[in-house]
């Protein structure tokens, strides 16, 4: 599916690009309340102080998730992509299926063009043991079938959360440097954002037929935490969407490193125009791609097609070489830091349905630069 979206998006773009007028202008700050501010009037999510964010990547997020499932009490909201049959579903399967039975309110949604077998090979056990499941948008066959749920949210009891690159399919186990297992990043974080996370989830819910979530799936959240962050959605969007706006606001807030990884690079001009402008200011760009062992061919052709012009704009270029790098990051200076769902390509910039972790700490962003440096000793960089 990824694939197929991946051709759809590079022939959405030529008309798209003919539209695309969003350019954000002038200085973004990376840190302080000037930063608060500004992104609030961005993309109207609120940084607040109070959390726990952890790093979970590659194969960790199931331990970590199948964990947190296991000690549920009250509810587990999933809103994903992909979930397709195997070893990390049955995990999943077990944990979920094992708190429904003891009466935890489980609530499944899937997007119907990213786990097409869901129904027949997932569907029947997670209803049997009591959980409400519903799929995203039956694929209509227009346009709109483009248009998908794109989100990767677990929710539990109102308290936990993760998001991030991950689907539960069988590519995302293991490390992300051995055998087939895809390179990914996501978080798992307590704290205010976590009720940002589980509207998201509602939301989609209520679209797909589902009735509201009772009040109890909204818990005044445990505030004690280190770390500043505010969780940041997107939808659908004919000139501009929130995603758009965020990966630009991200961006201009560079003022010495801007380091990112992404799975399909293939983003509009505009984008294009600031980290070139960046790099020749002298920010320490870099961009942290997939390589060979890519399951797009068709977005690696479009992404090599931009390297000369980042190149010799100063961006250092890296393909990633050990397996599918999946993740969807920002490391912006000392202290700001996304882990998202977002891909810079057109369909994620403005058709499909994202979230995206936006963090304020020094120590995370450290955590965080720090497993991007770890993978670019696995990649190539592109020379001139």
């Amino acid at each position: 599916m990824a694939v197929g979206l991946a051709v759809a998006a590079v022939v959405w773009q030529h008309g798209r690009e003919e539209e695309q007028t969003f350019r954000l202008r002038g200085g973004v700050p990376s840190a302080g309340t000037d930063l608060t501010t500004a992104l609030y009037q961005s993309v109207g999510a609120e940084l607040r102080p109070g959390h726990d964010v952890t790093i979970v990547g590659n194969g960790a997020v199931f331990d970590a998730l199948e964990s947190d499932i296991r000690q549920a009490k009250a509810s587990i909201h999933v809103d994903i992509f992909i979930w397709q049959m195997g070893k990390a579903s049955d995990r999943l399967l077990g944990a979920i299926t094992e708190r429904a039975r003891a009466g935890v309110a489980c609530r499944i949604l899937v997007d119907d063009a990213g786990s097409p077998s869901f129904d027949e090979d997932v569907r029947p056990p997670l209803e049997a043991a009591g959980c409400e499941v519903r799929v995203f948008r039956r694929s209509p066959g227009t346009e709109d079938e483009l248009a998908r749920n794109h989100r990767k949210i677990v929710v539990i009891d109102g308290r936990v959360a993760f998001t991030g690159g991950f689907g539960i399919r069988d590519e995302w186990l293991g490390d992300g440097v051995h055998a087939e297992g895809w390179r990914d990043a996501n978080v798992r974080f307590t704290g205010p954002a976590v009720a940002g996370a589980q509207q998201a989830i509602a939301e989609n819910w209520q679209e797909a037929g589902g009735a509201l979530f009772p009040p109890d799936a909204f818990p005044v959240p445990d505030a004690t935490g280190p770390i500043t962050a505010a969780f940041v959605t997107s939808t659908a969007s004919p000139v501009v969407s929130r995603a758009e706006r965020l990966v630009q606001f991200m961006a201009q807030g560079a003022k010495k490193r801007l380091w990112i990884a992404n799975a399909y690079f293939v983003p509009p001009e505009s984008f294009l125009d600031i980290i070139k402008g960046k790099a020749r200011s002298g920010v320490d760009v870099r961009i942290l791609v997939p390589g060979k062992k890519t399951d797009s061919k068709i977005s690696m052709g479009s992404q090599h097609m931009e390297y000369g012009a980042l190149v010799t704009s100063g961006v250092r270029v890296l393909e990633y070489e050990p397996s599918m790098m999946h993740a969807k990051t920002m490391v912006v200076d000392e202290e700001l830091a996304m882990v998202s769902t977002i891909n810079l390509e057109p369909l994620s910039l403005g058709k499909l349905e994202e979230d995206a972790l936006v963090v304020v700490d020094r120590a995370f962003t450290a955590d965080l630069a720090r497993t991007f440096e770890a993978d670019c000793a696995h990649a190539r960089t592109i020379e001139r």
